[in-house]
């Protein structure tokens, strides 16, 4: 054999004593192997998605009714959505619809007060609420089955025959008032509400706030006449729970059968725009930490790209194996929490919004770096992988958030209220199964657009090291979140607030 030969076989033998493992590495392989069985646990596919559904009647007034049998506990409850909120108030009195909500109920009736009705549902363990929310107000009760008759006739009664309360109002003025005198108390409360602004504008009914001014401003009369106004719109009710549908059928058709024909409510009509792109800041000086919404202009449940815009933001933000968390969070360290995209709301286009939690020193490098991740689906190709574990994640939350049938009455009541087809949810999971990799980079390219994202900072600006300038966005703006008419100080922590309102 000459020096070659001699030499060759010698890097050989190096080699095979790196490469091959001892036995003792090799035992210390195998019991890896043999310590997750959970690798091996075969998973088998999703069942076919076939929620029940509720039973659906339409009166000849136009009034629609949705009956769900559910006898496995002996309750009864109910439901009536009534079209109309807060983004229909004037601007003169924000936050009505709050105050209806709350007195309606504990107002009561002309034959039954409030507090009565408190003492008679407490000896009964029933409920019975009034609410009042953006685009709907609505009543819901709940009772045992035996007592089904008499608490259904409350509310009944509540709906046609409210008689509000002078004192009950001034009480919910006096709790919305201090709400309002608080709200600068929370940097997520107060990052939320600011960022909604930013998306659609300060004076936006999706994102104006009530003042003490605007609350104090409304009267018995007022919420009398809004009742009155929306009485008459399509009422939509559910009723779910231990019953017959024939025999309830029969009562709420002589309960709504004699109301007057319902009134069309005229659709609303506004134009929406993306944010002008800047750092906008507020600056929370009793805080460590920093609130980063990074926000823009999503779309609406009725944009036929909705189940890939699922599944991509499923991809950028939708958890623990998501893009945002695995690189700002897991990787680099920067976030307490970090995640979003673009949301689709199912009347109006819901904000893109990206949150990310983090100490105040690493408050620019987590911008910078959720910043990347989401001009990142832009350039970085999705795969395979990324489209088959957000899909079955989106699958998966069909099994609890329609686990029920009272949650998919719910849900046809609110499609019902929207004008959504009733198929919509099958429709919608056959529609996420046949996304591919192709339909998600074309979303990308259609809805994500890093030049008209807004920034906005919630932190406190001396521990903020290097500044929000170092986003090289221009010159940071401040926004003031001074209370109008609050006692001086009242829910500002140290140094809150700033110049120039937005």
């Amino acid at each position: 054999m000459n020096k070659f030969s001699v030499a060759q076989c010698l890097l050989a033998c190096a080699a095979l004593a790196v490469v091959a493992p001892s036995p003792a590495q090799q035992s210390s392989q195998d019991s890896t192997a043999q310590s997750r069985p959970w690798e091996k646990i075969p998973i088998p596919p999703l069942k076919q998605f076939k929620p029940r559904q509720p039973k659906r009647i339409e009166l000849k007034n136009g009034i629609v009714l949705f009956l769900q049998e559910d006898h496995e506990l002996p309750f009864v409850s109910g439901t009536i959505l009534i079209p109309g909120g807060s983004v229909d108030e004037s601007p003169g009195k924000v936050g009505m619809i709050s105050l209806y909500g709350e007195t309606w109920r504990t107002s009561g009736t002309t034959k039954m007060s409030g507090d009565q009705m408190d003492d008679l549902l407490e000896s009964k363990a029933a409920h019975i609420e009034t609410a009042g929310g953006a685009q709907v107000t609505q009543l819901s009760w709940d009772s045992l089955k035996a007592d089904s008759d008499q608490i259904f006739s409350m509310a009944l009664d509540l709906l046609l025959h409210p008689k509000f309360d002078p004192q009950k109002l001034q009480l919910a003025q006096q709790q919305a008032a201090t709400g309002i005198v608080r709200r600068n108390d929370d940097e997520g409360e107060i990052a939320g509400r600011e960022a909604a602004k930013l998306v659609y504008g300060p004076n936006s009914p999706y994102a104006r706030q009530a003042e003490l001014q605007t609350i104090g401003s409304v009267t018995v009369q007022d919420l009398d006449a809004w009742h009155q106004k929306t009485i008459g719109n399509k009422l939509i009710v559910g009723i779910s729970g231990d019953f017959d549908s024939g025999a309830m059928e029969q009562k709420l058709r002589a309960a709504f059968e004699p109301l007057p024909q319902v009134k069309s409510v005229p659709a609303r009509h506004e134009d929406f725009h993306p944010p002008q792109q800047a750092v906008y800041f507020i600056d929370k000086q009793d805080v460590n930490q920093s609130n980063i919404q990074i926000v823009g202009l999503g779309t609406d449940r009725r944009n036929p790209d909705v189940p890939a815009i699922a599944v991509m933001n499923d991809i950028l933000g939708g958890g623990f194996a998501s893009r945002l968390f695995q690189t700002v969070r897991t990787k680099l360290g920067l976030a307490y929490a970090v995640g979003g995209g673009v949301d689709f709301a199912y009347d109006h286009p819901a904000p893109f919004d990206v949150e990310v939690l983090t100490k105040s020193a690493s408050t620019v490098d987590a911008t910078k770096a959720a910043l990347e991740q989401i001009a990142g689906l832009n350039t970085q190709p999705f795969t395979e992988e990324e489209l088959n574990r957000s899909k079955d994640d989106i699958l998966n939350t069909f099994l609890f958030r329609y686990d029920t049938p009272e949650k998919v009455l719910a849900e046809q009541m609110r499609l019902e209220f929207h004008g959504y087809p009733s198929n919509y949810l099958e429709t919608y999971e056959a529609d996420l199964r046949k996304v591919t990799v192709a339909d998600l980079a074309a979303a990308a390219k259609k809805y994500i657009h890093p030049d008209q994202l807004a920034i906005l900072v919630v932190g406190n600006g001396a521990e903020i090291q290097p500044g929000l300038d170092a986003l090289k966005l221009g010159p940071v703006k401040p926004i003031d979140i001074t209370i109008p008419g609050a006692p001086r100080g009242a829910g500002m922590g140290p140094g809150m607030g700033g110049g120039g309102q937005q």
